[in-house]
């Protein structure tokens, strides 16, 4: 049961994490050759934590015997709010884009605190969610941290 309960949780974040990466490919698809070149460069760290944080959770599924989820969560918030980083690069506006990436940001946040709420997941899969969810809180503040130098007066 507790294993069960894992493997879903895991696949759930699994999600979260893919929606993270097309939200952060899309950003980086949508910015100006030879333009925010620092925001092109974080965003590739946001995708390369993203690639870790799917490896490890894939990792524990299989160790579970699971099969590990493979598309986004198409019919989720996440992804909604990832859809939003790319109508922010429209106007090309710093602060609209770093706004939309935050808000994707607390969507993730929220995936990682609803799973470690889970009361019947194992104690091994706590673990590696509680790390991970300390990781994409830096990532999240860094985002916002951006977002806040960016506003306008």
């Amino acid at each position: 049961m507790a294993q069960e309960a894992a493997v879903d949780a895991l696949n759930d974040l699994i999600q979260i994490n893919n929606d993270r990466i097309e939200g952060y490919q899309k950003a980086i698809d949508e910015l100006k050759d030879g333009e925010d070149g620092d925001l092109k460069t974080l965003f590739s760290s946001m995708i390369d934590q993203s690639e870790q944080f799917k490896a490890e959770l894939k990792e524990q599924v299989a160790s579970y015997g699971g099969d590990a989820a493979t598309d986004t969560t198409a019919r989720g918030k996440i992804y909604r709010a990832w859809m939003d980083v790319r109508a922010a690069f429209t106007g090309g506006d710093r602060y609209n884009v770093l706004a939309s990436c935050e808000r994707g940001e607390d969507a993730a946040k929220n995936a990682y605190k609803n799973a470690l709420q889970d009361e019947d997941i194992t104690a091994q899969a706590r673990d590696l969610i509680s790390r991970q969810a300390q990781s994409q809180l830096q990532s999240h503040d860094r985002i916002k941290a951006m977002r806040d130098a960016e506003k306008k007066d």
